[in-house]
């Protein structure tokens, strides 16, 4: 965590917060609103407002195409593949069980880490130890017996996995490709990017039928618009850009305290032994992977005074 330090760490420390309370207003929000309109305006919105203050502060638009591509390739990854696929999956998933399956993020941060070429990660025994780890506590959440999972409902399962997995993947793509622009302008760019694929998505989907705006719903969204897009994206995005991916997955530790809490409190969320025994799991194997890093980085640092 020393990677992390003044306005970075503040970064951090932002998104460890409002986004542990952001499984709550989706749930909300979700409960009233198509999934796919509610998610992508949310974020077009966000985008849209963001750029415009952005610009009127001084930042300046990327200068190569090659840029604008990046980020909006970034933004499918993170929002319209990531952040929308966990507002579909909380219409049958309660947003603390949500909120744990989004811990394996920095599960999926290290192996692409190790496998991505241009990175610092390595697949050893121990990450590998670790992943296997975390995915016997995903097993226990969904408790995933062969006869259960005939019957199960997967949907939610499924698609926070796959959120995930596309979340984690952009945020190490985005490490990779370094695209010259300012924190926020670029930002603002995945967002618009991300929200303008969902928005069309939730139309072709016949969803413009469903929008019922209530103060319920409008509450969600400006919450997450201010909140979880502008301040807490730009966040992540100013933190990515000044610590190493592996370390700023961390915020993934934080989120699920914060969104168990919240849902048991507000919604009346069970919250059970099989719960906090899987959360233990997924939490130990993120710390595992995490400690297995700063030991291959340390060993390596050492390899050359021992020769």
């Amino acid at each position: 965590m020393a990677a992390l330090r003044g306005k970075a760490l503040v970064a951090y420390l932002l998104v460890c917060v409002l986004w542990g309370s952001t499984y709550l207003a989706i749930r909300i929000g979700v409960g009233v609103l198509p999934p796919f309109l509610f998610a992508g305006g949310r974020f077009l919105l966000a985008g849209l407002l963001l750029l415009g203050g952005s610009l009127a502060f001084g930042e300046r638009l990327p200068r190569r195409a090659r840029d604008y591509a990046v980020l909006a390739v970034v933004g499918l990854f993170l929002l319209a593949g990531g952040n929308t696929l966990v507002v579909w999956a909380e219409q049958f998933t309660p947003s603390g069980v949500a909120s744990l399956f989004v811990v394996t993020v920095a599960l999926w941060m290290a192996l692409f880490d190790a496998v991505v070429p241009g990175g610092t990660g390595r697949l050893s025994w121990r990450v590998i130890a670790g992943l296997v780890l975390g995915l016997a506590g995903t097993v226990l959440l969904v408790e995933a017996d062969p006869r259960a999972l005939l019957h199960a409902d997967l949907r939610g399962p499924v698609a926070l996995t796959a959120a995930s997995a596309s979340w984690a993947f952009g945020s190490v793509y985005y490490k990779r490709q370094h695209p010259q622009a300012g924190p926020y302008v670029g930002a603002a760019i995945e967002m618009i990017a991300g929200g303008t694929v969902v928005v069309a998505l939730g139309l072709l989907l016949g969803e413009a039928h469903a929008v019922h705006l209530t103060a319920r719903g409008l509450g969600a969204l400006a919450y997450l618009v201010v909140f979880g897009s502008i301040v807490g994206y730009t966040a992540y995005a100013y933190a990515l850009h000044h610590a190493p991916a592996t370390i700023v997955g961390t915020y993934a530790y934080v989120n699920p305290l914060i969104a168990v809490l919240l849902g048991w409190l507000l919604l009346r969320e069970p919250v059970g032994a099989r719960t906090l025994v899987a959360m233990g799991l997924i939490l130990g194997a993120v710390l595992w992977i995490h400690a297995s890093h700063a030991a291959a980085v340390h060993e390596e640092a050492e390899a050359p005074a021992s020769d």
